[in-house]
C-alpha cells in the first residue's frame, strides 16, 4: 500500500475543514514516515515519478525477456494446468514488442522491483506473446490464433499489455500500456486477493491513492488549445464537425506536467490537437459538464462513471459522441502521435480496433513501435474479461 502524501509547509490550510485535514495528514505523516526518516516527506518526486521519465523512441536492440518468463506450450490451457500444478493461481499473458521502449521500462522498473517480482512469480507464470508474431497459439476458448490475432482479440492497443487468467482458464483482468511500480503492484494485489470479483479497479485503487485532499484549486496546466467553460460537450442531438478529446487530470500531477512539457510541447502534436476540440477537466472537481451523450453531471462524477484510475487519461470521442478509445497509461511522444494520427485520419470508421489498424500501418510516419504494423487478419472476437474491465468504448464487461 502506498504511503500517504505528507502536507507541505506552504499547503493551504485556511479553507473550510482544511486545518482539520492538515492536522490529520500531519499526524499520519509523523506516525508512518518518521521511522523511515520521512524520506517521502522531503522528496519532490517519488520513485514512480522517475519511472515515467523515458524516451519512447524505438529501441535499437531487441529486448530480452527475463529468464523466468516461460515460453508457451502452444496451448494456454496446458500452460495454466502447468502453473496450477506448481501451486500458482494461473498465468499472465504478456503482450509486447521486441523494440518497445514502454516494454523495456516495464521490465526494468515494475518487474525489476524485487517485491513485485517475488509476489508475481509466487502466483503466476508469465507467458510472453509478440504482437507481431505469426506463431500459432491456442487460447482457452479452444480456438487457434496467431500471436498477432490474439493481440487483436484482446485489444492490446498499447504494449506492454497483460491479461490475467485464473486457474480455470478465464481471463479476469487486463492492463493495457505501461504502469509504474505502484500501480502495477496494486493491480497484482487486486487480482490475487480477488477484489476484481466485487469492485472496479478504479474504486480499489482510489482507497489507497493519495493526493485528493487539497483539490479546492484547479491547479492544472493551462493551454491555449483547451476550450473554456461552460463545458457543454453534448453531441447526441447535433453531431459536431470534429472529434473531441477530453483530458482528465489533477493538480500536483507529475505525469500531467511531463505530458504538457514533453509530447504536448511539440509542433506536430500541437497541430494534431488543433484539428480536434480539446477539453481539460480536473477529475476531482465538481465542475459542471454535459457529456457527449448529453448527460448533465460533474467532472468528478463523470470520471468515476468512466472508471478512471490513471492521470492523465485522454478519452477520444467521435462527432456523434461515441467513445473511440482512451489513453489511460503512461504516454510519451510517439505513442501519443500515433493515436492522434489515427483519430484525425478517421481511421476508426473503417477499423474501430486500434490494434488491428496498427497491424496494417507500418508506413505511418514518424516511424516507431507505436506507429503501425504489418498486415494481418482481423475480425477476431474479443473475449469477455470481467465486469470491472472497461473497453475502449467505455462499456463495462
Amino acid at each position: 500500500m502506498r504511503l500517504p502524501a505528507c502536507p507541505k509547509a506552504d499547503q493551504p490550510r485556511n479553507t473550510r475543514g482544511g486545518m482539520a485535514v492538515y492536522r490529520s495528514l500531519l499526524f499520519a505523516c509523523i506516525a508512518i514516515l518518521a521511522p523511515l526518516n520521512c524520506a517521502y516527506a522531503v522528496s519532490e518526486t517519488t520513485p514512480d515519478d522517475q519511472a515515467i521519465e523515458f524516451d519512447d523512441t524505438m529501441l535499437e536492440q531487441e529486448l530480452v525477456y527475463p529468464d523466468w518468463f516461460k515460453l508457451s506450450l502452444g496451448d494456454l490451457n496446458d500452460d495454466i494446468h502447468e502453473a496450477v500444478a506448481a501451486g500458482k493461481d494461473g498465468i499472465i499473458v504478456y503482450f509486447g514488442q521486441k523494440r518497445c521502449a514502454y516494454c523495456a521500462q516495464f521490465i526494468k522498473e515494475s518487474l525489476g522491483a524485487m517485491d513485485i517480482q517475488r509476489y508475481l512469480r509466487e502466483h503466476y507464470d508469465v507467458i510472453p506473446v509478440d504482437i507481431w508474431g505469426i506463431d500459432d497459439i491456442v487460447d482457452t476458448d479452444g480456438k487457434t490464433y496467431s500471436e498477432r490475432e490474439l493481440s487483436v482479440r484482446y485489444k492490446t492497443n498499447f504494449t506492454p499489455s497483460i491479461v490475467f487468467y485464473d486457474s480455470k482458464g478465464k481471463p479476469v483482468f487486463r492492463l493495457r500500456g505501461y504502469y509504474p511500480p505502484y500501480k502495477f503492484r496494486a493491480a497484482l494485489k487486486y487480482v490475487v486477493e480477488g477484489f476484481y470479483r466485487k469492485e472496479k479497479f478504479a474504486d480499489y485503487l482510489a482507497r489507497a491513492e493519495p493526493g485528493s485532499f487539497f483539490m479546492e484549486d484547479n491547479g492544472l496546466t493551462e493551454r491555449d488549445f483547451f476550450s473554456k467553460p461552460p463545458y457543454d460537450l453534448d453531441r447526441s442531438v447535433k453531431p459536431a464537425d470534429k472529434p473531441l478529446v477530453v483530458f482528465f487530470e489533477q493538480s500536483d500531477c507529475h505525469a500531467c506536467e511531463l505530458l504538457h512539457s514533453g509530447p504536448l510541447n511539440k509542433a506536430d502534436t500541437l497541430a494534431q490537437i488543433g484539428r480536434m476540440e480539446a477539453v481539460q477537466l480536473n477529475m476531482w472537481m465538481d465542475t459542471p459538464v454535459t457529456t457527449p451523450a448529453g448527460v448533465k453531471t460533474t467532472a468528478k462524477a463523470w470520471a468515476h462513471d468512466l472508471d478512471l484510475f490513471h492521470v492523465p487519461t485522454l478519452i477520444f470521442f467521435d462527432e456523434n459522441g461515441r467513445e473511440i478509445m482512451r489513453i489511460d497509461s503512461v504516454v510519451q511522444y510517439y505513442r501519443l502521435w500515433g493515436v492522434l494520427d489515427y483519430i484525425n485520419r478517421k481511421a476508426y470508421i473503417e477499423e474501430p480496433n486500434y490494434q488491428a489498424w496498427r497491424l496494417k500501418q507500418r508506413d505511418v510516419s514518424p516511424l516507431n513501435d507505436d506507429a503501425g504494423a504489418d498486415d494481418t487478419a482481423s475480425g477476431t472476437t474479443e473475449p469477455d474479461i470481467n465486469a470491472n474491465d472497461s473497453d475502449d468504448t467505455g462499456e463495462t464487461r
